[in-house]
């Protein structure tokens, strides 16, 4: 039975965790707790990614040292965790001198095995500072949309991805002296050099661990593209430094060293649990250097896919030693908040340290984290579901069968639990009872098991409530309260299964449900473990004990304890464990923690006064006469006045359940979040062609459901018939520009004002023609960036 190393994607230190961000560490913690309780040897570790220009620039905002900084959100972090019950076996940092010998070896070994180049590139340098300046430290004008403040990286204000070097009126944003331009040397790592052994490793990993579908398509459309040379080096002083002469001045780029922290931070567990540096340097080999023996299974959101199924590994396969690579990825889409998204920069959400505050119990939130993990799709977390989730089912469904039931043995039976066994009664109809309900845990605790040997938590979980399910039905239907006196023996054999079931569900919901499962497992006089619940105090101070070494008590119960019919003998002092939320408590949380939410409310309520004073014909709802005013404009002028065009990049496609042309595209649109708009390109193009691609979409466009779904906007296209008659379509390409640059006419002003929302009569009443492969609009070409629109197969038609 191989061993199970689980890791977590590094939290960023330089920010307090929100509930979209807990998903990856609450759910190793999960798996981690499933695979103790299951009897695999197990070894989960995590910490605070800290090195990097955000941590940097952070620190000088706020007056501190980046070490102090560090410092400082790491006992933030490590403290939620411990309230949310997460038990790591060690939670870590990356800033510690295990970090920086594990990156300078893996380092040194790809230079030795030739797969580091050194490329000189143009850099801003800043004379008044003395330093090379990485982009985060330089503001400038955007050369997109004026913007004046800008990025190096990027713009804030349109969202355009930058080079340092091309804003206009530069500034260094320590000491505002404007930077030149100098030529310096970087090491970049050999991707492409590396590609042969990364491909063979991927198509046998990515089969044999089961990767989740967007984690293989994300990487697969990497390999696609072509993987390049990538930088590892950048110009900062908070960092792991580069051994090599001549890059002194320089550290390790963090992409780079940030996921090698799941190696140290192992390291510096057995560096303290170890006893020497022999036992030590032995026993993390024994799980990093070790991959026949170790399957790593990894947590991360898909933002991340690539840093762990191509970079990472390729890293480690071009180091030439035998690392203990990534086994099974479990990737999950994004958790929204409300009507939008979680945000740390703009305080969008609800927070770990909220959570904390908020007088809802941990176990509350992790389980509306798990019932609604987003596994397949992006979630959404509202006030009205969590209540209503939480009501109905850990509430109405799970604590009813738990209370009714205890509560009833309690009462009734003295709380002795009645030691009937049903499939010997001689009674058809008892033995039928009791095989359902043994029958219905059986398969449960089967599909279960399967299903978290993979990490498919929320289903697994949801499993469990429809047991619950079952369970209650019996209960009813049995009615004890009834049977009691006019069949004891139906209600006594009835009790003790539930008292049964019961206990078996509790032991496969302990790794989700840690605390509420052991307190409804004491009921029954039991105990359980499944991790011991990590406290940086207790490390800090020398007293926390071996995590790895910990034997439970005799007579702890475990996964092998399903099914089992013996071993329950009384049920002692059962109570209400959980209570319902009502719908005043749901509304104050969910106006305590609006946020910027507050702000867009009380401008719609504004803009909506404003609408509702129009005179009929300007309103949303448009009358043939006014349809006929707006075809009366210049389709030019029409389309610099209201039509809104972006560019976007397909992240994902997936056909339409219920529409056979339809697809399902997800969008990255420059927004920071992420856009669905559905097109009938079934019959034209599969998936993996458009998966990657960059397209022109209208932007404001009013939304529209089909067939269930809404979609935000629309793809541009042309169409055509070839020779043999067969219709094709062609995307406007858009790929030489970033998602969400604007789209706009020759001579237009880009920073121009345009409505929010359209009708498609409006947007329609502006037609875009192709000539000699050109895109126009009443005789002006369509721009990105100063480049023309253009058409590959298309010479003369129209845009749709």
């Amino acid at each position: 039975m191989k061993r199970k190393l689980i890791t977590s994607a590094l939290p960023y230190v330089n920010n307090i965790p929100h509930l979209g961000n807990l998903i990856q560490v609450l759910s190793a913690d999960v798996y981690s707790r499933f695979c103790r309780l299951k009897g695999y040897e197990t070894l989960y570790v995590c910490g605070t990614d800290e090195y990097g220009t955000a941590t940097e620039t952070r620190a000088q905002e706020e007056g501190k040292t980046p070490r102090e900084l560090c410092d400082y959100y790491h006992a933030i972090h490590s403290d939620i965790y411990q309230w949310f019950h997460i038990a790591f076996d060690h939670f870590g940092r990356t800033s510690t001198p295990q970090q920086t010998v594990v990156t300078q070896g893996i380092f040194e070994d790809l230079e030795h095995n030739g797969y580091i180049k050194e490329h000189a590139i143009d850099q801003l340098f800043c004379s008044s500072c003395n330093r090379f300046l990485a982009d985060r430290y330089v503001r400038g004008v955007c050369p997109s949309c004026g913007y004046e403040d800008a990025r190096g990286d990027q713009c804030e204000h349109c969202g355009k991805l930058l080079d340092p070097t091309e804003l206009k009126s530069p500034r260094c944003s320590s000491c505002s002296t404007t930077p030149e331009v100098r030529t310096t040397s970087h090491l970049y790592i050999d991707l492409p050099g590396i590609l042969p052994k990364y491909e063979k490793w991927m198509k046998e990993t990515s089969v044999s661990g089961q990767w989740a579908k967007n984690a293989l398509q994300m990487t697969q459309a990497w390999i696609r593209d072509g993987l390049q040379e990538r930088a590892i080096t950048r110009d900062l002083k908070w960092g792991i430094p580069v051994p090599r002469e001549g890059f002194e001045s320089k550290v390790f780029y963090v992409w780079f060293d940030a996921p090698i922290g799941y190696i140290s931070i192992a390291r510096c567990l057995f560096d303290r649990i170890s006893g020497s540096p022999e036992n030590s340097e032995k026993e993390w080999a024994s799980w990093w250097l070790d991959p026949d023996n170790v399957e790593l299974f990894q947590f991360i959101g898909k933002d991340n896919i690539p840093f762990h199924t191509v970079i990472f590994p390729s890293s480690l396969l071009g180091s030439g030693k035998n690392w203990t690579k990534l086994h099974h990825m479990s990737s999950t889409e994004y958790l929204n908040y409300e009507s939008g998204k979680f945000s740390k920069s703009k305080g969008i959400g609800v927070f770990g340290s909220d959570a904390r505050e908020s007088g809802i119990h941990a176990d509350i939130w992790r389980f509306y984290i798990f019932y609604n993990r987003p596994e397949k799709a992006d979630a959404q977390f509202t006030w009205k579901d969590f209540q209503e989730k939480m009501n109905s089912e850990l509430i109405g469904n799970l604590g009813n069968l738990v209370n009714r039931t205890l509560t009833f043995v309690a009462r009734y039976y003295e709380g002795r639990i009645p030691a009937r066994d049903g499939l010997t009664s001689e009674r058809k109809d008892i033995r039928e009872m009791t095989a359902h309900l043994r029958d219905s845990t059986a398969k449960t605790v089967k599909r279960a098991t399967e299903l978290l040997e993979w990490a498919e938590l929320r289903e697994a979980f949801r499993e469990l409530f429809l047991l619950s399910s079952v369970a209650n039905k019996a209960f009813q239907d049995g009615e004890p309260w009834k049977a009691r006196t006019e069949d004891p023996e139906k209600a006594e054999v009835l009790v003790t299964e539930l008292c049964y079931l019961i206990k078996d569900i509790m032991i496969m919901a302990h790794p989700y449900l840690p605390q509420f499962a052991s307190k409804v497992l004491s009921f029954f006089g039991k105990e359980i473990w499944s991790g011991q619940v990590f406290d940086e105090k207790a490390v800090d101070y020398g007293s926390a004990p071996n995590p790895l070494s910990f034997v439970p008590p005799e007579g702890t119960l475990s996964w092998k304890d399903l099914g089992s019919r013996d071993g329950l003998a009384s049920v002692s002092s059962p109570e209400i464990i959980f209570k319902p939320m009502d719908d005043k408590t749901t509304n104050e949380f969910r106006d305590r923690y609006a946020g910027s939410q507050q702000e867009r409310k009380d401008k719609k309520v504004e803009e909506d006064k404003k609408e509702q004073a129009k005179p009929a014909a300007k309103k949303e709802e448009k009358t043939d006469t006014a349809v006929k005013n707006e075809a009366a404009v210049p389709a030019d002028a029409l389309f610099n006045e209201k039509i809104a065009l972006k560019t976007a990049k397909i992240v994902k496609v997936e056909r339409h359940p219920d529409a056979e042309k339809l697809y399902i595209e997800t969008l990255d649109d420059g927004s920071g979040a992420e856009r669905i708009i559905l097109s009938g390109l079934v019959p034209y193009f599969k998936e993996e062609e458009l998966l990657g691609r960059s397209i022109i979409i209208a932007d404001n466009l009013k939304p529209r459901k089909m067939r269930g779904i809404e979609s935000r906007g629309m793809l541009l296209a042309g169409d055509y018939t070839d020779a043999e008659g067969v219709e094709h379509v062609e995307l406007l390409d858009s790929s030489w520009a970033a998602p969400g640059t604007p789209v706009v006419l020759e001579g237009a002003d880009p920073s121009f004002k345009k409505p929010d929302v359209i009708d498609a009569d409006v947007f329609f009443a502006a037609p875009m023609n192709i000539i000699e492969h050109e895109v126009f609009i009443n005789g002006k070409k369509l721009l990105i960036d100063g480049k023309t629109v253009k058409t590959s197969l298309i010479k003369t038609g129209s845009v749709s």
